[in-house]
């Protein structure tokens, strides 16, 4: 992210500086370096539409891991992953962690200084580790944690990419349609609008429209492009579309399965890693739609006045039958986390199989659709023709 900030030079003089950086704090950094006392940080806005770059938390833990394997020092370790950084902002990002380490702080620390990279899951998880001093082992399991996470991700991304393939194709046949060919089969029937049918003199009206006014029919489209770009980057408009699709009946039930996957899933680490059960609950809150967030509140009073987890959960609608008994089978044997990783790996699997089952039905239905789309347009444009053949005979 680029970032505009007013400071003052070593001589006094008062300069406009542009730099970009992952965050204020980073931006700040970077002039302080350079010899100047920053006044004031603004972020600056971009007109792209392509997200920036993110910082690589995945391959950084495991690169820290591995150097952390070999031997080296946590300090010497984040500085040998600066030294091999080539944007500037991450080596400042990691520079700047180097810097509170060596102050004496504990990495958590360091990693809170950072909120935009290091989300409170993570920082939570190297701070049960520093109780413990077991840092390598809690990294290689947040490290497993996002590699199956990322797997899920990547499942239903790859079983989405034909389908928006196919609705790109229609549509562009479909534009390619409505814009080039009926506009010229318009020209054709100048002279027989009132002897077509009422679909006919509609489409062809259209084209008659857009061959009138052409650049203004071509600015719509590409503003109405882009406006639903924007739209879909909206963080309001993916929360509406959210909660429409949990109303669907059936993709709600596999939202819900999913969302309690990853609840499992991420108190089932934390609580591996040592951190209490209802501090476990809390932190994986944040990733729950909200009406879940609600019920694991609830659930988590419940539990922190004496009730049992499987109760608990179940009271509140946070637990499948086959979740249910792992929760039990936790509570006898006091290995809860373990039972939750397996609950999460259980779902994770239901949610592959379904997946593959409705890209299978869905992809054969969205051909039909398209078809039937493109067929109608290309049908109302020749109904005329085969009247008139009928005519003739």
């Amino acid at each position: 992210m680029r970032f505009e900030l007013r400071a003052i030079t070593s001589d006094g003089r008062i300069e406009s500086l542009d730099c970009q950086a992952v965050d204020e704090q980073s931006a700040r950094q970077q002039a302080e370096s350079r010899g100047y006392t920053v006044l004031q940080v603004r972020g600056r806005r971009s007109l792209s539409l392509l997200r920036p770059a993110r910082f690589p938390l995945q391959l950084f833990s495991q690169e820290l891991l591995v150097l952390l394997n070999a031997g080296l020092p946590l300090v010497e370790a984040i500085e040998t992953l600066a030294q091999k950084e080539r944007r500037d902002e991450w080596r400042a990002l990691l520079g700047r962690l180097v810097a509170v380490l060596k102050q004496g702080q504990p990495f958590s620390a360091a990693l809170e200084q950072a909120p935009a990279v290091f989300s409170q899951l993570y920082v939570a998880t190297v701070r049960a580790a520093e109780r413990t001093s077991d840092l390598v082992p809690a990294l290689t399991r947040y490290v497993a944690y996002q590699a199956q996470i990322e797997a899920i991700r990547k499942r239903a991304v790859n079983a989405s990419i034909y389908p928006l393939l196919l609705i790109a194709a229609g549509a562009l046949v479909s534009l390619f349609l409505l814009f080039f060919v009926v506009p010229r089969f318009g020209k054709i029937y100048e002279d027989r609008t009132a002897d077509l049918p009422f679909f006919s003199q509609v489409l062809i009206g259209w084209g008659q429209l857009v061959e009138g006014h052409a650049v203004l029919a071509f600015g719509f489209l590409a503003a109405l492009a882009v406006g639903a770009i924007a739209a879909a980057k909206d963080p309001r408009v993916q929360a509406f579309f959210g909660n429409l699709a949990w109303r669907v009946p059936a993709i709600g039930e596999r939202l819900k399965v999913y969302q309690l996957a990853r609840l499992y899933r991420t108190t089932g680490m934390l609580l591996r890693g040592g951190m209490p059960l209802v501090s476990a609950l809390g932190m994986s809150a944040e990733l729950l739609h909200p009406v879940l967030r609600q019920r694991l509140a609830a659930a988590s009073r419940a539990i922190s006045e004496g009730r049992g987890v499987s109760e608990s959960f179940e009271s509140n609608g946070l637990a499948t039958p086959v979740a249910m008994r792992m929760l039990v089978v936790g509570e006898r044997s006091g290995n809860m986390g373990e039972m939750m990783d397996r609950a999460a790996s259980f779902h994770d699997e239901e949610l592959a199989r379904w997946v593959d089952w409705f890209t299978r039905l869905f992809e054969p239905l969205l051909m039909a659709v398209i078809g039937l789309v493109i067929g109608a347009i290309v049908v109302l444009m020749y109904m005329p023709i085969f009247e008139l053949a009928g005519n003739l005979r």
